[in-house]
């Protein structure tokens, strides 16, 4: 969730101007005054007089004025529900001219939306018009035809574009002289410049928005046009123009849009459709392939159904010995945190991918995923001609660097040379040496002594890990290795952001992302080393290289590893429609950082995030703000008051069980046509009873009614909320031992039979104060971070218990007694193999909401098998309760605002 708005926008009712415009007389007179009281002159004293004019826009639009129009011109897409509007640059246009007879701040200018066949002289909808003298509109000269009132000084010569409406259109849908003040609202926007999907730019200032009446119900094409309402004040009203049949209006600006319900992606319904597997049990979610319903009975079958509940798939393999199996395979996404591996499976460099491939004993199986890691990242480089030459010649350089520095160790008189000390440095260094001078004088004065040359000493030569330990040679390698590696470190980087990474080596099987679905997923470590190690392992062949790798691997990662952590991956028509849409994931109410935003095919988007999120949020594809009512056919309120002002209330209008907007608030349709024209005043009007239902004393301002009708785009969380519950104390029994296992940092589980000095029985406590209602709890999900000792490969199994025990004094004596039957069975894996160990508690957990929650952890009686669990005294990988709990219903309001 965002934690501030994407826009800061205030909506006022209108702008008054000083003057509207006109011609002014402007008299100035003096008269002569003593304590108040006039004083006769006994002349007349000098008077001026001055005729001024303030002139507006009338007849004519500036394109400049016009900042944006909903839809855009030429759109195609659903916009039944939608009341098309214009926002103008000059705020104050609206309201700059004044309708005669009008008292209140009415604009002058209406938008109206005119279907194709209804404007004669734009039968097609297109947004056309004619152009006309300003005499022609207002006295046309074809009978029947009606034009504006206007008086004062106009040039009846200039031109202007006029449309004729017929008048049964005109007053179908017209606003009604009432109605005019809350089709016009100021919006002042006070944010950093945002482009919209439909071009719109969202910049700070202040904008004149004008919304027409209408709801493009009917699929097809409509037109809309600002128009001027100067000299049809009192005739805006059926039957206030006898004998009329054509209406003459000054069209200031036009566009036209197609309303295509059927033929376009409704992204609402999508975005449901794809979160909605998570709505209750977020697993559904996972990027997994989904084993077969009914539980297998073999333990073959529980063994592969374990395996794809970690995301693995099985994929064709041939062995060494030419024999052909399968193995077992899992890409970066993972639907379970992975366990960490053994610091010494990734010291490299290697030659091949032997080294990452793990082998299953007991199933004689092979699991692939690090071997063809390691082997894609070396592919992926030696692909790229740059980044292999620079890697061999770095390695190269390096090498032969060390070469140099070796040698030089077994000199003492040379092994303080600075190879990278420029041409001459090293002699003057030795001239400027104290006591260089009085050394010379000496060797000159001394008598000379016949014979061979002194032999140098030698010393032992260095040994190259003797050479990366001293500080000097250190420096001097890694500024080689600094040098001859320009782009390799962004290449990584990018590379561990898996670009160039093949889709299938992602999604190994299309079933785990079929069409239209979203699957969340974490991101294995282990997997993206294994890929950048296969790349930086290019070009290395000898011992040297091996023992000079930490170095350049030290010098790779200079600008600092940048490793995803958890991802989103999205099949749908909506990306492809769709392209640009919000995406937000926090975890503890933060932000996460997107590493990456990358669209693998039209309709799949990838999302990589530095933190595993709990919490992600979906928007609607939006075109900035506009106006309209919810899928539903019902206005989705808002606050108007307080500190939530414009946030939705979560309630519509009208109310579910009655009728809705299209039902109760529009014009009876012209000639029998389907009603699409507001109902604001007057018997049963909208404005009236929407206030009502806001709590409002009066009718609501036009920047409340523009509020109220703010349709921004919908958002779906992708996952619901998740709690996690703190252990607040484990302890393990051991028989006939005492209480002395309260602060372990591992507890043990053991069964060697019930009077064994061996058997040991763990127990957790969780603090569940605080928790939603039973039924708001979708799962709950132990998770203890063990391994197996002595022997490996059996199950753990976890037992409900009673709450009266104590870390501090538990023992075999006092232990709480187990429930008759598991909560839930873990396998637990190979010797030393830590991982992370998930049991279902979801019945167990809407028992016990109250505040404390107690289970024990313990396994069938065999000889030699023990488990190891870290507590919650550990340093890391404490005990975790995890709760799931479900979206509490909301109405459908097709609409979030932030």
């Amino acid at each position: 969730m965002p934690t501030q708005p994407d826009l800061d926008v205030t909506f006022y009712d209108h702008l008054a101007p000083a003057a509207t415009a006109g011609t002014y007389t402007v008299t100035v007179e003096h008269r002569l005054a003593k304590d108040g009281r006039p004083v006769d002159a006994g002349a007349e004293l000098p008077k001026a007089e001055g005729r001024y004019e303030i002139r507006a826009a009338q007849f004519h639009l500036d394109p400049t004025s016009v900042h944006a129009t909903f839809p855009a011109p030429g759109a195609v897409g659903r916009y039944t529900h939608v009341l098309p509007h214009i926002t103008l640059t000059r705020a104050i246009l609206p309201w700059e001219r004044k309708l005669q007879g009008r008292t209140v701040h009415a604009p002058w200018l209406a938008l109206l939306v005119l279907a194709a066949g209804e404007v004669i002289d734009d039968p097609d909808a297109k947004a056309e018009f004619t152009t006309r003298p300003i005499g022609k509109l207002r006295d046309p000269d074809e009978p029947g035809t009606t034009g504006p009132q206007l008086s004062g000084d106009i040039d009846d010569d200039l031109p202007c574009r006029t449309i004729d409406v017929p008048v049964d259109v005109f007053h179908a849908v017209v606003p009604r002289e009432d109605e005019l003040f809350h089709l016009a609202h100021v919006r002042d926007v006070r944010t950093a410049p945002q482009r919209r999907d439909d071009g719109e730019v969202l910049t700070e200032g202040e904008y004149a928005v004008l919304a027409t009446n209408r709801f493009p119900r009917t699929p097809g094409d409509y037109a809309v046009h600002l128009v001027s309402l100067e000299g049809y004040i009192g005739r805006l009203a059926p039957g206030s123009m006898p004998g009329t049949e054509r209406v003459r209006l000054c069209s200031l600006w036009s566009w036209s849009f197609t309303n295509a319900p059927d033929g376009t992606l409704d992204a609402g319904t999508l975005l449901r459709r794809l979160v909605a597997p998570g709505a209750q049990d977020p697993e559904k979610l996972a990027l997994r392939l989904a084993p077969a319903t009914t539980e297998p009975s073999t333990p073959e079958g529980q063994y592969a159904r374990a395996r794809l509940h970690r995301g693995y798939t099985a994929v064709a393999y041939r062995t060494l010995a030419g024999e052909d199996t399968y193995a077992w395979y899992r890409g970066p996404f993972t639907p379970l945190t992975t366990p960490a591996l053994p610091p010494q499976a990734s010291q490299g460099p290697h030659t091949t991918a032997d080294h990452a491939l793990i082998y299953d004993h007991k199933h004689g199986l092979f699991d692939v995923s690090y071997a063809a890691a390691w082997t894609l990242g070396r592919t992926i480089a030696l692909a790229d001609p740059d980044f292999s030459a620079e890697v061999v010649q770095a390695r190269r350089e390096v090498a032969n660097r060390a070469a140099t520095l070796l040698a030089l160790s077994s000199d003492p008189t040379r092994a303080h040379i600075d190879p990278d000390a420029p041409p001459g440095t090293t002699a003057w260094g030795e001239l400027a040496a104290p006591g260089f001078g009085r050394g010379m004088a000496q060797a000159l004065k001394a008598p000379r002594v016949q014979g061979p040359p002194p032999q140098r000493a030698q010393a032992a030569r260095m040994t190259p890990r003797a050479l990366l330990a001293n500080e000097r040679t250190h420096k001097s390698l890694r500024a080689v290795a600094d040098a001859r590696t320009p782009t390799m470190p962004k290449w990584l980087e990018r590379l561990g952001l898996l670009n160039g990474v093949p889709f299938g080596h992602l999604v190994p099987d299309p079933r785990m992302l079929p069409p239209e679905s979203l699957r969340a997923f974490r991101v294995d470590p282990a997997w993206i080393r294994a890929l950048v190690a296969g790349a930086a392992d290019v070009g290395a062949h000898t011992s040297l290289d091996r023992t000079l790798n930490p170095l350049l691997t030290e010098s790779l990662t200079r600008s600092g590893p940048v490793m995803p952590a958890a991802g989103l991956l999205i099949n749908s028509e909506l990306i492809r429609a769709w392209p640009v849409f919000d995406l937000l994931a926090t975890a503890g109410g933060e932000p996460v950082t997107e590493l990456r935003r990358d669209h693998l095919a039209p309709d799949v988007l990838l999302l990589l995030w530095d933190a595993t999120p709990d919490l992600i949020a979906i928007r609607e594809p939006g075109q900035g703000i506009h106006f309209g009512i919810n899928s539903e056919q019902r206005i989705s309120l808002r606050h108007l008051t307080g500190e939530r002002l414009g946030y939705p209330t979560g309630g519509e209008f009208p109310a579910p069980a009655a009728e809705t907007v299209f039902d109760g608030y529009l014009r009876p349709g012209r000639g029998g046509a389907l009603a699409d024209v507001l109902n604001l005043h007057g018997t049963g009007g909208l404005i009236p009873a929407l206030s009502e239902a806001c709590g409002i004393d009066g009718d609501l301002t036009p920047g409340q009614f523009a509020l109220e009708l703010v349709n921004a785009p919908l958002e779906q969380l992708v996952l619901p909320p998740m709690l996690h519950c703190t252990c607040v104390a484990d302890a393990f029994a051991q028989y006939d031992k005492g209480p002395d296992f309260g602060s372990v940092r591992e507890l043990l589980v053991k069964n060697e039979g019930p009077a064994s000095s061996v058997t040991r029985i763990a127990y957790l406590r969780f603090a569940t104060s605080g928790l939603p209602p039973a039924d708001r709890i979708a799962r709950a999900v132990l998770r203890v971070y063990a391994t197996a000792a002595d022997e490996g490969d059996f199950d753990l199994k976890l037992y409900s218990t009673g709450n009266d025990w104590d870390e501090d004094t538990l023992d075999w004596s006092n232990k709480p007694e187990l429930s008759a039957n598991p909560l839930d069975t873990a396998r637990l894996g190979a010797v030393d193999d830590w991982t992370w160990m998930e049991f279902d508690v979801t019945d167990h957990v809407r028992a016990h909401t109250d505040g404390r929650l107690s289970v024990a952890l313990t396994k069938d009686q065999a000889i030699g098998e023990m488990a190891k669990i870290r507590s919650w005294d550990a340093a890391s990988h404490h005990p975790v309760l995890t709760i799931t709990t479900t979206m509490p219903p909301t109405p459908n309001t097709g609409e979030h605002d932030r």
